[in-house]
C-alpha cells in the first residue's frame, strides 16, 4: 500500500504524461530554481542531490559480455522527485524516490521498481564520498570515478566494480544543455569512460562480466515544453574510443528537437544543437501490445557518424510507473561499437 500511494503521488508531482510531456516533465515550474547559462557545474558537490529543482536522476548503463560471448545490459537508475523546492527532515521532507535496476539478455530482459519517500534515510544521496541508495540497491565508492553498483529483483541481481578511464564530460554549454525550442534546459554532465567487471546472478546462476559503462547526470524543473511528448537517446562508445551521446526530443506535431555531444577518446567534447543530428526509425517491434522504433539509423555529418543501431533485445521495456523502452544495442557502419538506447513516451 505504501509503495501504491508513493507512485501516486510521484505521478501527482510530475504531473500528466500525455498532456504535458513524459513524465510531466513539461508542467509549470513555479517555485523551484531553474537551470541558468554560465552556472558551473562543481565536482563533488554537483555530483550529490538538487533539491531546489524539482527533478533529477542518477542513470548507469552497462554494456558487457562474458567469457562464452554471450552479451548483457544492465541498468541502474535512481530518480528524485520534489514535491516543493525544499528539504526537510524525517516525514516532512517533500522529496521523492524512485528506482529502476534491469538486466537484459539476448532472450530476456529482468526490471524491478522501488519508491521511497525522503527525510528518513530509505533513499538519498551524498556526493562525497559519493552514496546513491533506494533500500538495499546502491552505487558507491570512494567518489563518482571509483563505483561499486549492486541492485537485485525476481529472477536477477548484479554487483559491477566500476573505475573511470577519463573525464567527465560536459553537454551543450558547460553542462546547460537546452531541449526545446522554447528554452526549457537542464544541467547535464556524463561519465562515459567507466571500464566494468563484475558478476550478474540469472535464476540462480553466477556469470562473470566485463565491459564498459555510462553514467548520466540531470536536474532540472522543466526540462521538457508542453508540446514534447518523449525522446529517444543514445549513448554509444565506438570501437576507435571516442563516445557519442545523440537524442531528439519528439513533438505532439511530429517535429523534433535535436542535440548531441561527439566526445573525443581523450574527453575533449564538441556539442551539437538542434539540426545538426538525424534518427531515423528503420524498423519496428511489437512490444508490451504497442509499436516500438527498436532499430535506428544515427547521422552526425559534421563528424562522418552514418551508423545503424540494432537491439540486443527488441522486447526491452520498463513496465514501471512510467513504462518506457531500455536496452543495450550493437552499432555498425561507418563506425562499429556499442550502446544504449533509451525511448519513452510511446504509450
Amino acid at each position: 500500500m505504501i509503495a501504491r500511494c508513493l507512485a501516486i503521488l510521484l505521478v501527482a508531482a510530475a504531473g500528466t504524461a500525455r498532456a504535458q510531456g513524459f513524465a510531466g516533465l513539461g508542467t509549470e515550474a513555479e517555485g523551484f530554481a531553474l537551470p541558468e547559462r554560465g552556472a558551473p557545474i562543481t565536482f563533488p558537490e554537483d555530483h550529490g542531490a538538487h533539491p531546489e529543482f524539482r527533478i533529477e536522476w542518477w542513470y548507469l548503463t552497462a554494456n558487457l559480455q562474458a567469457a562464452d560471448g554471450a552479451r548483457y545490459g544492465v541498468q541502474w537508475t535512481l530518480f528524485r522527485t520534489a514535491l516543493a523546492p525544499r528539504e526537510a527532515d524525517g516525514w516532512q521532507s517533500p522529496q521523492l524516490w524512485m528506482g529502476h535496476a534491469a538486466l537484459t539478455t539476448a532472450s530476456r530482459h529482468h526490471h524491478a521498481e522501488r519508491l521511497a519517500r525522503g527525510g528518513v534515510g530509505q533513499a538519498g544521496v551524498t556526493a562525497e564520498p559519493f552514496a546513491a541508495w533506494i533500500d538495499d540497491w546502491r552505487a558507491a565508492g570512494p567518489s563518482l570515478s571509483e563505483v561499486t553498483v549492486t541492485a537485485s529483483g525476481r529472477g536477477f541481481g548484479y554487483a559491477l566494480d566500476l573505475d573511470a578511464e577519463g573525464p567527465f564530460v560536459f553537454h551543450g554549454e558547460n553542462g546547460f544543455s537546452v531541449k526545446s525550442a522554447e528554452g526549457q534546459a537542464s544541467h547535464y554532465y556524463s561519465q562515459p569512460f567507466y571500464r566494468a567487471r563484475g558478476t550478474l546472478s540469472l535464476e540462480g546462476r553466477e556469470v562473470a562480466v566485463t565491459g564498459t559503462a555510462w553514467l548520466d547526470r540531470e536536474w532540472s524543473s522543466q526540462p521538457l515544453s508542453e508540446s514534447q511528448e518523449g525522446w529517444d537517446w543514445f549513448s554509444i562508445s565506438l570501437d576507435g574510443g571516442a563516445r557519442v551521446m545523440a537524442a531528439q526530443v519528439r513533438e505532439t506535431g511530429g517535429g523534433v528537437f535535436t542535440f548531441a555531444t561527439w566526445i573525443a577518446p581523450d574527453g575533449t567534447e564538441t556539442p551539437y544543437g538542434d539540426g545538426a543530428l538525424r534518427l531515423t526509425p528503420l524498423g519496428t517491434a511489437e512490444v508490451a501490445g504497442r509499436e516500438v522504433p527498436v532499430r535506428w539509423r544515427v547521422e552526425l555529418p559534421a563528424k562522418g557518424l552514418d551508423v545503424t543501431t540494432e537491439p540486443l533485445n527488441p522486447q526491452s521495456w520498463m513496465a514501471t510507473s512510467f513504462p518506457y523502452w531500455e536496452g543495450p544495442v550493437s552499432v555498425s557502419g561507418s563506425h562499429d561499437g556499442h550502446g544504449y538506447l533509451e525511448m519513452t513516451g510511446y504509450e
